[in-house]
């Protein structure tokens, strides 16, 4: 479908670990069952219990031989480890965590990559951590086109688009020069317009800091129905057939939500964006094999 190479950002590289090593081993090994010139661009998410994460809770704690087996893992087959370092309410004193210097200086070859919100965070990994290429996180709820602009001055290597843009026809036009570097979120299940979304943030963002199991957002638009399907009857939601035409347009960075989503939503997902419709069947059955427990 795609005449130019088309890059695919993944969720969870802990979480759905075996899921997203099997399908990047099948991509590379059987490229025939997949979309034409589709690549993996990143697998992001964090390890658990880094107070720098942002976007979802993750609880727990990685020891340095994990934390070294996971990143060779991807960064073997050529794939960076995206860091969700997007905790939105850090201060000084949190960037000299221990855990968290830990995880960026085992991660620092060059490949690796780090999404962004907090500016404390931001200037101390410029300053610190300079060979990690830098993404602005759509934590960053800038739904405004001039503040969109304004972040493509700013150096970042891409910018993560705020879902309600997906369709606003005005802004990706006003966009399309530098197209490369733009991602955009292909599958966001949240509400649209949601007034609440940087509060929400802001309240996981918290609850990592201070490992609060406990602190839930009561959102007003829970959805509890996490299928693919539902995903694919919201607003933002981009469809393949939609797609091909964003790529001639220039964009070639598409990221899939799924972070703290079940793991067969996450399968659905990558069947339907990344596998030919009439190999789909074979590649479930393929990843099941490779991701059955032993």
């Amino acid at each position: 479908m795609a005449a130019k190479e088309v890059f695919w950002h993944l969720p969870g590289f802990c979480y759905f670990r075996q899921l997203n090593y099997a399908l990047i081993t099948l991509m590379e090994q059987h490229p025939e069952y997949f979309r034409e010139g589709y690549r993996i661009g990143s697998v992001y998410g964090t390890f658990p219990g880094a107070v720098w994460n942002g976007g979802r809770v993750v609880m727990g704690i990685a020891g340095k031989r994990d934390i070294e087996a996971t990143l060779k893992l991807y960064n073997s087959k050529g794939v960076p480890v995206r860091f969700t370092w997007t905790n939105s309410v850090l201060e000084e004193k949190h960037v000299y965590d221990t855990y968290c210097n830990l995880i960026m200086r085992l991660a620092d070859n060059g490949l690796n990559q780090v999404l962004v919100n907090s500016q404390v965070l931001e200037d101390y990994i410029r300053r610190e951590y300079p060979r990690f290429p830098l993404i602005s996180s759509t934590t960053k709820r800038i739904t405004d086109k001039g503040r969109v602009l304004d972040e493509l001055d700013k150096g970042y290597f891409l910018v993560v688009l705020d879902y309600d843009l997906n369709h606003n026809e005005k802004v990706l036009q006003e966009l399309e020069s530098r197209a490369d570097r733009i991602e955009i979120l292909v599958n966001e299940v949240c509400t649209p317009g949601c007034t609440r979304r940087a509060e929400h943030y802001a309240q996981q963002s918290r609850a990592q800091l201070e490992f609060d199991v406990k602190d839930i957002f009561p959102c007003p638009n829970a959805n509890p129905n996490k299928t693919f399907e539902e995903c694919r009857k919201r607003p933002a939601f981009i469809s393949n057939e939609e797609i091909g035409k964003y790529i001639e347009r220039g964009f070639v960075n598409f990221k899939i939500a799924g972070r703290g989503m079940p793991q067969q939503y996450v399968l659905d997902t990558y069947l339907y964006f990344l596998v030919k419709e009439e190999c789909r069947e074979h590649i479930a059955k393929e990843l099941g094999k490779l991701t059955a427990k032993k």
